[in-house]
Order: C-alpha cells, then sequence, then structure tokens
C-alpha cells in the first residue's frame, strides 16, 4: 500500500506543478495549446487550458517518477524510506524544474528573438507570425521541464536508494 501511496504522491506533486506551469505558459502562448495541441478542450480560456492540459500532460509523468521511485525508496530488505521523507525531495525536483524552465523560456525567447530557432512547416503557417516568439519560448518552457523532470527523476531515484544503504549502515553499525 506504501508504494501505491509513493506513486500517488508523484503523481499528486506532478498534476500541481503541471497545473501551475500550464497556467503560465498559456498566459505567455494560447496558441500553444489551442493550435500546438491537439483540440481536446474546445475553449480558448488560457485557466481552463492550464487546469486541463496541466493535468493530461503530468499525470503520466508522475506515474513514470513515482513508480521507480516507490521501488527505490521501499523494495529489498534495506530499511523502507517513509512515503512523507519524500515529500522534500520531490517537492526540491519540482522547484528546480521550475527554475530551469523559466531559464529555458528565457533562452528559447531570447533565440526565437534573435531567429536562431524558428518555426517551419505546418506549424509556422497555422500559427500567426506576430505569436510565433511566444510559441517558441511556451515550447522551451515546457520542453526545459519535461528534459530536467526526467533527468531529475532518475537522480532522485538514485538518491533515495542510496540514502537507504545510508541508513543501512547506521542500523548495522549500531
Amino acid at each position: 500500500m506504501k508504494y501505491l501511496a509513493i506513486v500517488l504522491l508523484c503523481v499528486a506533486g506532478a498534476v500541481c506543478y503541471g497545473i501551475v506551469h500550464d497556467q503560465i505558459t498559456a498566459r505567455i502562448c494560447v496558441e500553444y495549446f489551442t493550435i500546438g495541441h491537439p483540440p481536446v478542450f474546445p475553449t480558448d480560456d488560457p485557466t481552463l487550458l492550464g487546469i486541463g492540459w496541466g493535468i493530461i500532460a503530468t499525470w503520466w509523468a508522475g506515474a513514470f517518477i513515482g513508480i521507480p521511485l516507490a521501488f527505490a525508496a521501499r523494495f529489498g530488505s534495506r530499511p523502507k524510506r517513509p512515503v512523507l521523507s519524500l515529500m522534500r525531495p520531490i517537492g526540491i525536483l519540482l522547484g528546480i524544474m521550475a527554475g530551469c524552465a523559466a531559464l529555458a523560456g528565457v533562452i528559447g525567447f531570447v533565440a526565437a528573438t534573435f531567429h536562431l530557432v524558428y518555426l517551419v512547416g505546418p506549424m509556422a503557417a497555422r500559427i500567426p507570425s506576430n505569436r510565433h516568439i511566444p510559441f517558441l519560448t511556451a515550447l522551451w518552457i515546457h520542453n526545459g521541464s519535461y528534459a530536467v523532470g526526467f533527468v531529475g527523476g532518475i537522480v532522485l531515484c538514485l538518491k533515495i536508494s542510496q540514502s537507504r544503504n545510508r541508513m543501512d549502515a547506521t542500523n548495522g553499525a549500531g
């Protein structure tokens, strides 16, 4: 049951992060959601899009990290990590993701402004030209979040597993 609690904690954290994240990016470029994504929600309201896509686009990422994290924290004979002890490391990862997403957005904005990156093909034709830079900014923010979340999730699993080795060494030394 504690395995499931860890997975649900990660899913809840990812969804909360996704909703806040998408509230910001939907205001930077609503077309990122209305044109750049399949039409799941029949609205162009940034608040509703941010909530909807914040859930749809992140619950699976939380599960993707939560399942291996649950094993890293609980599997085997080593001392188990309590579920609540994972809140801080998960929160730190989400904070790092937010900072890196913001940095990626700045980089994407600057790169798009100086035409170092640009939209091509059908997407370039579908997005109004005056919205290309905001669209690319939102894209870079999202890609930054996903990349850091994926790598950070792996690092988090390794750190949690290593912390159990230290717990085991401490318990064996006494």
